[in-house]
């Protein structure tokens, strides 16, 4: 049998993580200046949930709403992280097979999964970073060939 490839050999790491204290404008803010749609969230090392570019979108005012810039801003400065985060997240460890891994992300329509030894938080593993292991599987087309 062919060797089986494992979460460690994809995932990204360091991960870049919030602690669970920070209020939902320092997530929106972290997200933002890092070009990442992903952010798990943690008390000290632990993985206790995880932010998501769709939980912004649907835990954010609506431009429409008849507020104030200074209410809507309020709301971001306001609105702490942990009434907003997914508790507990579905996670995988380093030793995970990629196959699982992939199995799991498709099937709950995840846009990631947090990467845990124990409950302390080592990596993240993306749709982005699947797509980057079929390539490399696959033996990739190099970018510049591709249309």
């Amino acid at each position: 049998m062919a060797e089986e490839y494992r979460v460690r050999d994809f995932m990204t790491t360091p991960v870049l993580s919030i602690p669970v204290d920070s209020s939902l404008l320092d997530a929106v803010l972290l997200l933002r200046r890092n070009g990442i749609r992903h952010l798990p969230v943690v008390e000290g090392e632990r993985l206790v949930g995880i932010f998501t570019e769709r939980d912004m979108l649907r835990f954010s005012p609506s431009l429409l709403m008849k507020i104030s810039p200074d209410e809507y801003n309020a709301i971001f400065e306001n609105t702490p992280l942990e009434k907003v985060m997914t508790r507990d997240p579905v996670s995988v460890t380093p030793e995970t097979p990629v196959r699982v891994a992939a199995a799991i992300l498709q099937e709950k329509k995840f846009g990631c999964l947090p990467v845990v030894e124990g409950d302390r938080l080592v990596g993240i593993i993306t749709v982005t970073d699947m797509l980057g292991a079929l390539l490399q599987l696959l033996g990739t087309l190099s970018v510049e060939r591709l249309p």
